[in-house]
């Protein structure tokens, strides 16, 4: 199978890949989604960018009985990030389907927030696997009626720590229900637990370099004290729409963030010390074009998945091979091309070595280039103005961009990406509009109602 028509999907769930543009399946998703539908167990080794989340999110969505207002669905994710995205996948192929309830349930936030929203059952929730034991516990999550069980990232929840909550939700959930692990590896910890989550599963593999060969990597022989003036050069030379620098610790992060601010590019930083809105309100300004750079750390860097990621820096070379190719996976997906650089100081040089007998091949070693003057950028081409009002409110995406080229004037190119949250919404808005859009909100109504706007980070 090549085409999603072929599946025999129900007629919401095709209009709703119609409407997205997903026509043509990707290998994990022709291999792994007849055996999803026809409700068998599947344990699935792919790479990130693969569109796994799209095979299972299917998966769940076609098994769902909307008229039973019962948890039906669960998705396990490492980290709140990657839960967050998987619940937007979620609801963008839901949203032709009536009443369909997905949660987001992850540490970081007060629990009672989440006991809140659960005073109405959902038919997905998506989450970190500690709070939906904690939510299981207290009875407020009921999973009996629990028909599918998805692990996402398996060996990186493992990783992370995950291994006693993952078997606390073995114990609470039904024996009878699909189950489904999908797995960047597949490590001898993932077995085990396949073992005792699954019964007969259809093992789906894509290998590990199936988009690799999108992805142009270079090596650079670097001191150290030299590093952040080449990652400057490098920037400079490349001017790449998006960049993700990473560093090995929140320090490095911080003092990179500041030095590249100071040389005037468009940078934004993301470590764990953060708190959860800060970190969302990051990666958002990131993914809809009012930052050119992200600096980040590994951990907070989890599950990171922004569409046409142009290129992957390495300050650092990463610990182990694994994390190595997890980093410069960000790039380089959905059929586009991708550029990895790695700045390795003379000490790091055994790392490259491992690196290179993992992958099989020489590492591409050039000269670091050199930093040509003062650094011209371009500022990033959108600002993230942010309104106080959101799902909770009734506020769907439409609505907010009806009120920014209705009344405000601006025209359909100046709005960028707009994401709705339960309680607030983003916007992205054209710099030359700023003003504009800003004034014409502020004293303006959505709705017919009026809501407090402020642009973030700004």
């Amino acid at each position: 199978m090549k085409s999603f028509s072929e599946l025999g999907l129900s007629a919401p769930l095709s209009q709703a890949l119609a409407e997205i543009g997903y026509a043509a399946m990707t290998p994990v998703q022709a291999a792994a989604l007849p055996g999803i539908l026809a409700r068998r167990d599947v344990i699935a080794q792919a790479p990130t960018g693969s569109g796994k989340t799209v095979a299972f999110a299917l998966g769940l969505l076609a098994a769902l009985d909307i008229g039973t207002a019962r948890l039906q669905g669960m998705v396990l994710c490492p980290t709140r990030e990657l839960a967050e995205q998987v619940s937007r996948e979620i609801r963008r192929l839901a949203h032709a389907l009536p009443n369909v309830k997905v949660l987001t349930l992850c540490g970081g936030v007060p629990v009672r927030h989440h006991l809140a929203s659960l005073a109405h059952e959902p038919h997905i929730v998506v989450g970190t696997p500690g709070r939906l034991v904690d939510l299981m516990k207290r009875q407020a999550l009921q999973p009996e009626a629990l028909e599918t069980l998805v692990m996402d990232e398996a060996d990186r929840m493992l990783d992370m720590g995950f291994a006693d909550a993952i078997r606390e939700i073995i114990s609470l959930v039904p024996a009878k229900r699909q189950t489904m692990l999908f797995s960047a590896t597949i490590p001898e910890g993932v077995r085990d637990i396949s073992c005792k989550l699954q019964h007969d599963p259809m093992a789906v593999t894509v290998a590990e370099d199936a988009d690799s060969v999108l992805i142009e990597q270079q090596f650079f022989e670097v001191h150290p004290a030299a590093k952040a003036a080449a990652l400057a050069a490098l920037l400079q030379t490349h001017h790449p729409a998006s960049a993700v620098v990473f560093c090995n610790t929140r320090e490095t992060v911080r003092v990179v963030t500041r030095e590249l601010h100071a040389a005037g590019f468009a940078v934004l930083a993301l470590h764990g010390e953060m708190d959860q809105r800060a970190r969302e309100e990051t990666l958002l300004r990131f993914a809809n074009q009012s930052a050119n750079v992200l600096v980040a750390s590994d951990l907070a860097a989890r599950g990171l998945d922004i569409a046409g990621l142009s290129m992957v820096v390495n300050l650092d070379i990463a610990n182990d091979s694994d994390t190595h190719l997890h980093r410069i996976g960000r790039t380089g997906r959905a059929g586009q091309r991708g550029v990895a650089l790695t700045l390795c100081a003379p000490w790091e040089v055994s790392r490259a070595n491992a690196l290179e007998d993992r992958i099989g091949e020489p590492l591409r070693w050039i000269p670091a280039p050199v930093l040509r003057g003062d650094v011209s950028t371009p500022p990033a081409p959108f600002m993230t103005l942010a309104i106080d009002a959101g799902r909770q409110d009734k506020l769907r995406p439409g609505d907010v961009l009806g009120a920014l080229t209705g009344d405000a004037g601006l025209p359909a190119s100046a709005v960028g990406k707009i994401d709705v949250f339960p309680s607030r919404s983003y916007v992205a808005i054209e710099r030359r509009w700023r003003d504009l859009a800003f004034e014409r909100l502020r004293h303006g109504k959505i709705k017919g109602r009026r809501f407090r706007v402020r642009w973030v980070g700004s």
